[in-house]
């Protein structure tokens, strides 16, 4: 027994030192430069909660624009990098060698530079002096050496190659050679201007990421982890396989506050993988249950993973927008998990764990379920229209109000809470365990949500940006972990007030440390992708790489995205998400939307940086190098590899999306309206079960293996009904190039006319291109064209672009002067495209009869014996 525990806790140490390593640092001093180590984090995150705090402008002190932020945010990181990360295994981790208090100096001088000497450095644009050349390489060569230590030798190496390829371009073989890149040059354009490291991705970091991280860890040290595990479990522990349902939801919950893949399978997994054992998971499929769930809290809106913030900046839309786009493909993505551990517990006729809820009729548990919904729904209609009705009424004090109310409200659930008994941290690996009682369970800890409903109340009604977003949200939460020990002691009439706001004030300065040092990775990885996102702008491999995928996909819309996937899951086995998307977004999402125009097929931009973003999340899951399926197998005692094909094997259907939504923008809810995403949503849903029954191998039976196949193509046609119906009628019909303005008056307002147009782009190459064009309003076909701010020449059969207006819808589709239109089509009137989900229904049917016959004996059999 005694072995027992110490090897609990061997593993225990092995998984805190696996999180540490990848996400916080490993090194942990004692004394004095502990304290400082510490200290300096604290500070870190107060220094990011001022910027983001309207006070600096207010007190009309501590302003710092955005490039002066950038470099103090990317000094701290760069300090704490060798201050918290041993440079080698065997580097001492209880306390600091001399030599990194030097390194940590130097680094976070040369980070702090555009600091510093910002003035002086605005007066010589692109005129480096060699104190700025000097400065430039030695942050560069300390960027370099952080990352190795942060974030492992991959990022660093392919950081390198850029700068390298930068340097000697001349030398390079055919098409990659370019003009070469100076010395100054290189340091100018990387270190002194806001085109390299100092780029989008560090400001993304400085301004978003750092809040929303400091939320989350903000969050799960004031308990709302453990109450999430708890929730889940007393909801789903009971049902067939329910320990692996409340693992998908638990994780699902935890990946609201959680940016980390690792940390999201350590934080659940330790409590949920030795239950799912005990059902009767095997140690390697509870582990990849754990992974599959935890990478997926990164695709869940409304905290994702890092990378979601950038896509912000990069595709040039709101933070709201981007919630919008990803929540479908998210949330039947999780919802298809929690089936897929269904048919699993099925296929091994698993039981789920005790409850010790009081039994109650199913149509009282129906009609409970749907009054709580009713009344969530209700609550949720009063909130939104009431505070809309009260902002007009009250002005500018509206937030005060809003504020009493939410104390009011904040107090009013602890009062709640305080009635029922506190939330334990239980052993998992404890013979016995009961599962907790649903109602307790979930009304202790209410007031854990509030957060981030002021987090989504100012992302989505407010409407405000989503770093104050997550500062008004965190000042809220700071309010909560101070406040919640005192206020629930005195409703329990044991008040301590003193020690008990001590507790709180404790918890909030471990939040504040732990967020800082969850950050140092995300800032370091940000900071050294902006390398390469800088090397692509100064050299134009973007460019020449738009021609090589070209040439070896031989311009085939779906090779270049299997290429894409591929180096996004080979980049992400060393590097880490955000980079990975940064490095594959730059490099290839102009590519997929070129290249995707020239085949005919309008990709939009947000589709495509969301297929980049799926796929750089996988690499956490895929072998050989899945960090994700590392530390599940540490937790279960499996095989690391093979934990990590299960959990690829679980993901296939986060790995089918990005191809779907690519080819049916409907799943984003890209120009839909309100009736049809929510049609939208309930087929896709059942597409995707069907698609995870398909892949599974079981849905009412085993499936024979043309079963399989079947349901494979009824997924595949209720995802994509347009390209069967695109089979049986084409939407398009040929009209000659110089009818284009007749075409354009007879096709109704709002509809699209396919226009293929030829000429040459900005670099005097020839290029053919297809543009969709919108059909402007206008009483006559010369009303529309005016209104489109195109006029045409026309010979015979042949159009030419004669006048585009400056400024007009033209002109954006990229109409130019000389260009000549090769080929038009417009719509035509035929069936929607949702009638062939008939037919799809009709074989799903078929499918279903054949597995209840051969079911039904089964049954009669086993009740026989």
């Amino acid at each position: 027994m005694t072995d027992e525990k110490n090897n609990t806790r061997a593993s225990e140490i092995d998984l805190e030192d696996m999180v540490a390593s990848s996400d916080s640092g490993a090194r942990k001093p004692a004394g004095a430069p502990g304290k400082l180590l510490v200290g300096i984090a604290a500070t870190w995150s107060l220094f990011q909660l001022w910027i983001a705090s309207p006070l600096p402008y207010m007190l009309r002190f501590g302003v710092f624009n955005a490039t002066e932020a950038r470099s103090i945010h990317l000094a701290f990181a760069l300090f704490l990098a060798f201050m918290a990360y041993p440079a080698f295994k065997r580097s001492p981790r209880d306390r600091i060698p001399i030599q990194d208090w030097v390194l940590a100096a130097v680094a976070a001088f040369c980070g702090a530079y555009m600091f510093l000497f910002y003035e002086q450095l605005a007066t010589r644009p692109a005129a480096p002096l060699t104190q700025d050349v000097i400065v430039g390489i030695v942050g560069i060569l300390m960027l370099l050496e952080a990352t190795r230590r942060a974030l492992g030798p991959p990022l660093m190496i392919v950081a390198t190659v850029f700068i390298l390829y930068s340097l000697f371009g001349p030398y390079m073989p055919g098409i990659l050679a370019h003009r070469g890149v100076s010395f100054n040059g290189l340091v100018n354009h990387q270190w002194l201007t806001t085109q390299g490291v100092f780029g989008i991705a560090l400001g993304v970091s400085t301004s978003f990421v750092f809040l929303f991280v400091l939320f989350g860890a903000l969050l799960d040290k004031a308990g709302a982890g453990n109450y999430f595990i708890k929730v889940a479990f007393s909801l789903l522990g009971h049902y067939k396989g329910g320990p692996a349902k409340a693992a998908v939801v638990a994780s699902g919950m935890t990946g609201l506050i959680s940016g980390s893949s690792i940390a999201n399978v350590v934080t659940t997994g330790t409590f949920t993988i030795p239950m799912m054992k005990r059902v009767g998971f095997s140690s390697e499929k509870a582990g990849a249950v754990e992974v599959a769930s935890s990478v997926n809290g990164q695709i869940m809106p409304p905290v994702m993973g890092a990378a979601a913030f950038l896509m912000v900046e990069y595709v040039g839309i709101s933070y709201v927008e981007v919630i919008k786009h990803a929540f479908l493909p998210a949330l039947i993505s999780y919802i298809a998990l929690v089936y897929i551990v269904h048919l699993e517990a099925l296929k091994a006729n698993m039981q789920g764990l005790p409850t010790s809820n009081p039994a109650r009729p199913f149509l009282n548990k129906i009609i409970g379920f749907l009054t709580g919904l009713l009344l969530l729904m209700a609550l949720s209609f009063a909130v939104y229209y009431g505070l809309g009705w009260l902002k007009p009424v009250l002005g500018d004090a509206t937030p005060w109000v809003v504020a009493v109310a939410l104390a009011v409200v904040y107090v009013g659930l602890l009062k709640v809470g305080a009635k029922y008994p506190e939330l334990e941290l239980d052993d998992p690996n404890s013979k016995v365990l009961t599962l907790p009682q649903t109602r307790p369970t979930v009304m202790v800890g209410l007031h854990y949500i509030l957060p981030v409903i002021v987090l989504v109340w100012c992302l989505m009604v407010e409407r405000l940006s989503p770093g104050l977003s997550a500062f008004w949200a965190t000042v809220f939460m700071i309010f909560v972990m101070v406040t919640q020990r005192p206020v629930t002691a005195f409703f329990r009439g044991r008040s301590k007030v003193a020690e008990d706001i001590k507790e709180g004030f404790k918890d909030l300065w471990d939040g504040l440390v732990a967020g800082a040092r969850n950050m140092i990775g995300i800032g370091i990885a940000t900071a050294a992708a902006g390398i390469i996102v800088g090397a692509v702008s100064q050299t134009g491999v973007g460019l020449v790489l738009a021609d090589v995928v070209e040439i070896l996909s031989m311009g085939n819309l779906m090779l270049i995205l299997v290429f894409t996937a591929l180096l996004s899951l080979i980049l992400g086995m060393g590097l880490p998400t955000t980079a990975n998307y940064i490095v594959v977004s730059a490099l290839l999402a102009p590519v997929i939307v070129t290249l995707g125009q020239q085949s005919g097929l309008i990709v939009p931009l947000i589709a495509v940086h969301l297929f980049v973003f799926y796929f750089g999340i996988m690499a956490d899951v895929t072998p050989p190098v899945g960090l994700a399926s590392f530390a599940a197998a540490a937790v279960s005692g499996g095989d690391p590899l093979r934990t990590g094909f299960q959990a690829f094997y679980y993901s296939l259907r986060t790995a089918a999306l990005p191809f779907l939504f690519i080819f049916n923008t409907d799943l984003l809810l890209i120009d839909v309206t309100f009736l049809q995403g929510i049609v939208i949503f309930i087929i896709s849903t059942i597409a995707m079960l069907i698609f995870a029954a398909g892949t599974q191998g079981f849905m009412i039976a085993r499936n024979r293996w043309y079963e399989s196949i079947l349901l494979l193509l009824v997924a595949f046609t209720l995802f994509r009904p347009g390209f069967w119906m695109d089979q049986l009628h084409d939407p398009y019909q040929q009209v000659p190039p110089a009818q284009f303005a007749q075409a354009l008056g007879d096709v109704d307002e709002g509809s699209n006319l396919r226009v293929q147009i030829a000429g040459e782009n900005a670099f005097g190459d020839a290029m053919t291109t297809y543009v969709l064009v919108p059909v402007p309003g206008g009483d006559s076909a010369e009303e529309r064209m005016e209104n489109l701010g195109l006029e045409l020449y026309v010979d015979g059969d042949q159009a030419m672009v004669d006048f585009v207006e400056f400024g007009s819808l033209a002109a954006d589709l990229g109409f130019d002067f000389d260009q000549e239109i090769i080929e038009v089509s417009a719509p035509v009137d035929r069936w929607a495209k949702e009638w062939m989900w008939i037919p799809g229904f009709l074989v799903f049917g078929l499918v279903v009869m054949l597995q209840r016959r051969r079911r039904e004996p089964d049954t009669g059999q086993a009740a026989t014996a």
